[in-house]
């Protein structure tokens, strides 16, 4: 009889500190979308300012996006935030986002756009208004402020970086998401064929394609069974946190990536 031993724990089955900033974004401008919270927006707006950028933060969400402007601005005192509320499904909100915030900052360097919305519906139960939100907000969001943003870029001589929040459901099939799926997909061929024609405008457009990262607003339109099976799917059996995918993020704005664009970085372990 064989003598059962328990079973080893992954490496990195805890996620590790945040590593601080190393001034990768120092003297440039970045706006995050969706950035109020406690998810990847939040954490990519707070990244931005550890690597020494000036931040406007933006989402359709007053309040709290207030309470994040604020609370960022306490954590980084020498840094500039300023905030701009923006419904990422309105064109005229969009363009005003960007004038917004060159009007605060006086420039814009890099966008992040990381406003998407989901949820779990199966086709055969989903509505029309239920697809329809999910892209407009998740793929049509990022188209409007992709175009904004690379009008403001066209007429700039510093040039810019864009980065989309994607996922790897934009490879992956997943029950009750397809709406999702096919909008994160749709971000991807965005991504791709906008940094073919960016790249004359001296602009470099990539995404990154989280699995899964561990945030409040996710446990809330999430069932626990369902993050409990995705996290274990994981190569270290956990979410990611916030904070490693904004880590990702900033460096596709950074110097360390001036030869890559329209490219998808995936941060997980998952593959298609």
């Amino acid at each position: 009889m064989t003598e059962q031993t328990e079973p080893k724990p992954r490496p990195l089955a805890t996620a590790p500190e945040e590593t601080g900033g190393h001034n990768l974004l120092a003297g440039r401008v970045a706006v995050v979308t969706a950035a109020a919270g406690t998810g990847i927006g939040s954490a990519t707006a707070r990244r931005m300012l550890s690597e020494g950028a000036d931040v406007v933060v933006s989402d359709w969400h007053e309040r709290r996006l207030k309470e994040t402007a604020d609370a960022l601005s306490a954590q980084f005192p020498d840094r500039r935030v300023a905030a701009v509320v923006c419904d990422v499904s309105s064109t005229e909100a969009v363009d005003e986002l960007i004038t917004g915030a060159v009007a605060a900052l006086g420039r814009i360097d890099i966008v992040v756009n990381n406003a998407g919305l989901g949820g779990e519906t199966p086709v055969v139960d989903m509505t029309d208004e239920q697809w329809d939100k999910v892209i407009d907000i998740t793929l049509n969001g990022t188209f409007r402020c992709t175009r904004a943003a690379l009008r403001y870029f066209r007429d700039v001589e510093h040039g810019g970086v864009i980065v989309n929040n994607a996922s790897v459901l934009g490879w992956r099939a997943q029950h009750s998401q397809a709406h999702y799926a096919a909008a994160k997909a749709g971000v991807m061929a965005l991504t791709r064929c906008s940094a073919i024609e960016a790249a004359e405008y001296g602009v470099r457009i990539n995404a990154v394609a989280p699995s899964i990262a561990a945030h409040a607003f996710l446990a809330k339109v999430t069932s626990p069974e369902l993050l409990d099976h995705l996290s274990n799917q994981e190569a270290y059996g956990r979410a990611a946190e916030p904070w490693e995918v904004a880590a990702t993020i900033a460096m596709l704005a950074s110097d360390y990536t001036t030869y890559l664009t329209g490219e998808v970085v995936s941060v997980s372990s998952q593959r298609a």
